[in-house]
């Protein structure tokens, strides 16, 4: 489990995806290799990141080792019924081809446990409408450009007119985009990076 740890932690891909085999091989659960190991690293890589030590590019990599390791242990966490903790939509607002942050935000969410719906870039805000029909606890919107972020604003109202606005927390996200903007267009919250987006989703659907 250490290995896997410091595997994640490393952005090692390689050493990850062995050393979650190798878990398995020797009768560990895919619970708690998902806990112990992918979800209490990608916890580390993001108190490393608020603390300034890690920065984009180390996030990037850990956070692509553990959705490595996640794809061997998916098929066996839905074979034991284990629970997400939470489900998220997530894409970029129409007009918007933006997809690192939109992307690290995901892989983020996922090492915290989160089953996801990427409904990657450009995404029309009736997109959103009918990806939020079933069961969603959070839908997550980017913007990087000034120019989209009033398509943050048509989704939501959109999300409104379709009379589902109270059975989802919607949060917002962007190089341009603040918490005031985010209070301004009727949104849930805001998070200035991706550590930040993690928490804030844990908050809002506790």
């Amino acid at each position: 489990m250490e290995k896997i740890y410091q595997a994640v932690l490393e952005g090692d891909l390689g050493t990850t995806v062995e050393e979650v085999q190798a878990a398995l091989d020797a009768n560990m659960t895919a619970s708690d290799i998902l806990h112990t190991g992918l979800i209490a690293a990608m916890a580390e890589v993001g108190r490393l990141f608020e603390e300034g030590e890690y920065f984009v590019p180390e996030m990037l990599i850990a956070a692509r080792a553990m959705k490595a390791g996640l794809g061997i242990l998916k098929p066996l966490l839905v074979d034991s019924g284990i629970e997400p903790v939470g489900k998220a939509v997530i894409g970029t607002v129409k007009g918007d081809l933006h997809d690192i942050g939109k992307n690290l935000v995901t892989m983020m969410l996922e090492g915290a446990g989160f089953e996801i719906l990427d409904l990657d870039t450009d995404v029309a805000p009736e997109q959103f409408v009918e990806a939020i029909q079933n069961d969603v606890d959070i839908l997550g919107l980017s913007a990087l450009l000034t120019t989209t972020m009033p398509s943050m604003e048509s989704t939501i109202k959109a999300i409104e007119a379709a009379g589902l606005r109270d059975q989802v927390k919607i949060m917002i996200g962007g190089a341009p985009v603040t918490a005031d903007y985010a209070q301004k267009i009727g949104a849930d919250g805001f998070a200035p990076d991706a550590s930040q987006a993690v928490t804030l989703a844990k908050t809002l659907i506790g």
